[in-house]
């Protein structure tokens, strides 16, 4: 080890670096799942086939990027928990009273504020989680329409 620190600078930078290509690996495929969810999320079946496709994605990003079959892998795990959450809201919106456009329009807007947040140390991780307690808690139930102020006018 030299004077300045230069090797152990460099065996850190080597070990934290996977810890950061697996984080951005898991974010990027969480925004893919959140984009594809987006699309195919309102349709019947559409859960299914939007974390099958966001999996593919997933996996074929960090493929792509040359990131190593691990990190293609969590990509994938990415892609899934990012398509389930955004498919589970998508349908729950429509369900609800929303619009099939804003509802994909701000789904996708999402999708790319994810994708930003994924170069960002640890986000991925933390994206995932909350996109995954996201979709525990809409699965659980509630399906009704949104009252608003109707509920306030006299009969």
């Amino acid at each position: 080890m030299k004077p300045n620190g230069r090797v152990a600078v460099a065996i850190t930078l080597r070990a934290v670096g996977l810890w950061y290509w697996l984080g951005v690996s898991l974010g990027l495929g969480v925004a893919l799942g959140i984009a594809i969810g987006a699309l195919l999320g309102p349709f019947r079946g559409g859960r299914v086939l939007s974390a099958l496709a966001a999996a593919g994605g997933g996996y074929a990003l960090a493929a792509f990027f040359y990131l190593g079959l691990v990190a293609a892998l969590v990509g994938a795990v990415g892609g899934i928990v990012g398509g389930l959450g955004s498919a589970v809201l998508a349908r729950r919106t429509l369900k609800r009273g929303g619009t099939r456009g804003a509802t994909t329009i701000l789904l996708i807007v999402a999708a790319l504020i994810a994708a930003g947040l994924a170069f960002v140390p640890v986000a991925g991780y933390i994206e995932t989680a909350l996109v995954g307690i996201l979709t525990l808690r809409l699965s659980r139930g509630g399906g009704d329409r949104f009252a608003g102020l109707r509920t306030l006018a006299r009969d």
